[in-house]
Protein backbone atom coordinates (compact mmCIF):
# COMPACT_ATOMS: atom_id res chain seq x y z
CA UNK A 1 0.00 0.00 0.00
CA UNK A 2 1.10 3.57 -0.56
CA UNK A 3 1.32 6.37 2.05
CA UNK A 4 -1.95 8.29 2.50
CA UNK A 5 -0.06 11.59 2.29
CA UNK A 6 1.10 10.72 -1.27
CA UNK A 7 -2.52 10.12 -2.31
CA UNK A 8 -3.71 13.33 -0.61
CA UNK A 9 -0.89 15.48 -2.03
CA UNK A 10 -1.34 14.17 -5.56
CA UNK A 11 -5.14 14.58 -5.52
CA UNK A 12 -4.92 18.08 -4.05
CA UNK A 13 -2.34 19.24 -6.59
CA UNK A 14 -4.28 17.88 -9.56
CA UNK A 15 -7.63 19.27 -8.36
CA UNK A 16 -5.97 22.69 -7.94
CA UNK A 17 -4.74 22.69 -11.55
CA UNK A 18 -1.20 21.69 -10.65
CA UNK A 19 1.18 19.20 -12.19
CA UNK A 20 3.09 16.38 -10.55
CA UNK A 21 5.81 13.85 -11.19
CA UNK A 22 4.88 10.32 -10.16
CA UNK A 23 5.96 6.81 -11.06
CA UNK A 24 3.48 5.15 -13.38
CA UNK A 25 3.35 1.43 -14.07
CA UNK A 26 6.21 2.01 -16.52
CA UNK A 27 8.37 5.13 -16.08
CA UNK A 28 8.05 8.36 -14.15
CA UNK A 29 5.45 10.62 -15.72
CA UNK A 30 4.67 14.30 -15.47
CA UNK A 31 0.92 14.36 -14.91
CA UNK A 32 -2.06 16.72 -14.99
CA UNK A 33 -5.81 16.38 -15.18
CA UNK A 34 -6.79 15.66 -18.78
CA UNK A 35 -9.93 17.78 -18.26
CA UNK A 36 -7.92 20.88 -17.26
CA UNK A 37 -6.63 22.72 -20.34
CA UNK A 38 -4.37 25.07 -18.34
CA UNK A 39 -2.81 22.18 -16.40
CA UNK A 40 -2.19 20.28 -19.65
CA UNK A 41 -0.45 23.36 -21.05
CA UNK A 42 1.72 23.56 -17.88
CA UNK A 43 2.96 20.03 -18.65
CA UNK A 44 3.79 20.99 -22.23
CA UNK A 45 5.64 24.11 -21.04
CA UNK A 46 7.60 22.26 -18.35
CA UNK A 47 8.66 19.54 -20.80
CA UNK A 48 9.31 21.92 -23.70
CA UNK A 49 7.06 19.48 -25.59
CA UNK A 50 6.17 20.02 -29.23
CA UNK A 51 2.66 21.50 -29.09
CA UNK A 52 1.46 19.22 -31.91
CA UNK A 53 2.26 16.03 -29.95
CA UNK A 54 -0.47 14.34 -27.98
CA UNK A 55 -0.09 12.72 -24.56
CA UNK A 56 -1.26 9.36 -23.32
CA UNK A 57 -4.32 9.59 -21.09
CA UNK A 58 -4.28 7.28 -18.07
CA UNK A 59 -7.53 5.71 -16.91
CA UNK A 60 -8.50 3.89 -13.72
CA UNK A 61 -10.74 1.52 -15.67
CA UNK A 62 -11.31 0.71 -19.35
CA UNK A 63 -14.94 1.80 -18.95
CA UNK A 64 -13.62 5.37 -18.58
CA UNK A 65 -12.45 5.36 -22.22
CA UNK A 66 -14.71 7.43 -24.47
CA UNK A 67 -16.97 5.87 -27.06
CA UNK A 68 -17.01 2.09 -27.37
CA UNK A 69 -14.66 1.21 -24.51
CA UNK A 70 -15.01 -2.56 -25.03
CA UNK A 71 -12.01 -2.74 -27.38
CA UNK A 72 -9.82 -1.00 -24.76
CA UNK A 73 -11.06 -3.46 -22.12
CA UNK A 74 -10.51 -6.50 -24.36
CA UNK A 75 -7.00 -5.51 -25.47
CA UNK A 76 -5.94 -4.49 -21.95
CA UNK A 77 -7.20 -7.80 -20.51
CA UNK A 78 -5.18 -9.74 -23.11
CA UNK A 79 -1.89 -7.98 -22.32
CA UNK A 80 0.47 -9.06 -19.55
CA UNK A 81 2.44 -5.80 -19.93
CA UNK A 82 1.26 -2.18 -19.72
CA UNK A 83 -0.64 -1.50 -22.94
CA UNK A 84 -1.55 1.81 -24.52
CA UNK A 85 -4.48 1.70 -26.93
CA UNK A 86 -4.97 4.41 -29.55
CA UNK A 87 -8.63 4.71 -30.52
CA UNK A 88 -10.51 6.98 -32.93
CA UNK A 89 -11.51 10.27 -31.33
CA UNK A 90 -15.08 10.99 -30.36
CA UNK A 91 -15.61 14.29 -28.49
CA UNK A 92 -12.20 14.86 -26.90
CA UNK A 93 -11.15 18.50 -26.47
CA UNK A 94 -8.68 20.18 -28.82
CA UNK A 95 -6.06 20.52 -26.05
CA UNK A 96 -5.84 16.71 -25.99
CA UNK A 97 -6.30 15.98 -29.71
CA UNK A 98 -3.81 18.62 -30.90
CA UNK A 99 -5.03 18.29 -34.46
CA UNK A 100 -5.23 14.49 -34.40
CA UNK A 101 -8.20 12.22 -35.00
CA UNK A 102 -7.37 9.60 -32.36
CA UNK A 103 -6.15 9.50 -28.77
CA UNK A 104 -4.06 7.08 -26.70
CA UNK A 105 -5.37 5.56 -23.46
CA UNK A 106 -3.83 3.22 -20.90
CA UNK A 107 -5.54 1.58 -17.95
CA UNK A 108 -3.06 1.82 -15.08
CA UNK A 109 -2.08 -1.11 -12.91
CA UNK A 110 -0.36 1.03 -10.27
CA UNK A 111 -2.55 1.16 -7.14
CA UNK A 112 -1.76 4.78 -6.20
CA UNK A 113 -2.47 6.13 -9.67
CA UNK A 114 -5.59 4.02 -10.10
CA UNK A 115 -6.99 5.37 -6.82
CA UNK A 116 -5.98 8.96 -7.66
CA UNK A 117 -7.57 8.73 -11.12
CA UNK A 118 -10.72 7.23 -9.58
CA UNK A 119 -10.85 10.25 -7.26
CA UNK A 120 -10.01 13.07 -9.71
CA UNK A 121 -10.54 11.77 -13.26
CA UNK A 122 -8.26 10.77 -16.15
CA UNK A 123 -4.79 12.29 -16.31
CA UNK A 124 -2.25 12.91 -19.04
CA UNK A 125 1.10 11.29 -18.36
CA UNK A 126 3.96 11.88 -20.77
CA UNK A 127 7.34 10.67 -19.56
CA UNK A 128 9.11 12.86 -16.99
CA UNK A 129 11.82 14.40 -19.14
CA UNK A 130 12.31 17.52 -21.20
CA UNK A 131 11.83 16.96 -24.93
CA UNK A 132 14.87 15.15 -26.36
CA UNK A 133 16.39 14.03 -23.04
CA UNK A 134 16.21 10.54 -21.48
CA UNK A 135 13.34 9.79 -19.09
CA UNK A 136 13.92 10.36 -15.38
CA UNK A 137 14.70 7.04 -13.69
CA UNK A 138 14.46 8.41 -10.16
CA UNK A 139 13.02 11.39 -8.33
CA UNK A 140 16.35 13.24 -8.09
CA UNK A 141 16.69 13.22 -11.87
CA UNK A 142 13.08 14.43 -12.28
CA UNK A 143 13.70 17.27 -9.81
CA UNK A 144 16.87 18.22 -11.69
CA UNK A 145 14.85 18.38 -14.91
CA UNK A 146 11.84 20.33 -13.64
CA UNK A 147 12.65 22.00 -10.30
CA UNK A 148 9.89 24.37 -9.17
CA UNK A 149 7.87 23.97 -12.39
CA UNK A 150 6.27 20.88 -10.81
CA UNK A 151 3.96 21.26 -7.82
CA UNK A 152 4.32 17.79 -6.29
CA UNK A 153 6.91 15.02 -6.58
CA UNK A 154 5.95 11.52 -5.43
CA UNK A 155 8.82 9.09 -4.89
CA UNK A 156 8.23 5.72 -6.55
CA UNK A 157 11.78 4.45 -6.22
CA UNK A 158 14.30 3.92 -8.99
CA UNK A 159 13.03 2.63 -12.33
CA UNK A 160 15.03 -0.46 -13.23
CA UNK A 161 16.88 -0.40 -16.54
CA UNK A 162 14.80 -3.29 -17.89
CA UNK A 163 11.54 -1.32 -17.44
CA UNK A 164 10.44 0.39 -20.63
CA UNK A 165 7.55 2.36 -22.01
CA UNK A 166 4.25 0.61 -22.66
CA UNK A 167 3.39 -1.36 -25.76
CA UNK A 168 1.25 0.76 -28.09
CA UNK A 169 -1.44 -0.53 -30.42
CA UNK A 170 -3.72 1.44 -32.71
CA UNK A 171 -7.32 0.50 -33.40
CA UNK A 172 -8.52 1.54 -36.85
CA UNK A 173 -12.00 2.79 -37.67
CA UNK A 174 -12.65 -0.68 -39.11
CA UNK A 175 -11.65 -2.37 -35.84
CA UNK A 176 -8.26 -3.55 -37.08
CA UNK A 177 -5.43 -3.53 -34.52
CA UNK A 178 -1.86 -2.63 -35.46
CA UNK A 179 1.13 -2.67 -33.09
CA UNK A 180 2.91 0.70 -33.12
CA UNK A 181 5.50 -0.01 -30.41
CA UNK A 182 6.26 -3.35 -28.75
Amino acid sequence: MYPQNDFDALCAALKAGGIAVVRTDTLYGIVALASDEQAVEKVFKAKGRDSSKQCIVLLADAEDAPGDHTIVAELTAQSAKPLTVIIPATNQPDWLLRGGDSLAYRVVGDALLRDVISAVGPIIAPSANPEGLPPAYDLAQAKAYFGDAVDVYIDGGTVLEDIHSSTIVKVGADGSVVTIRD
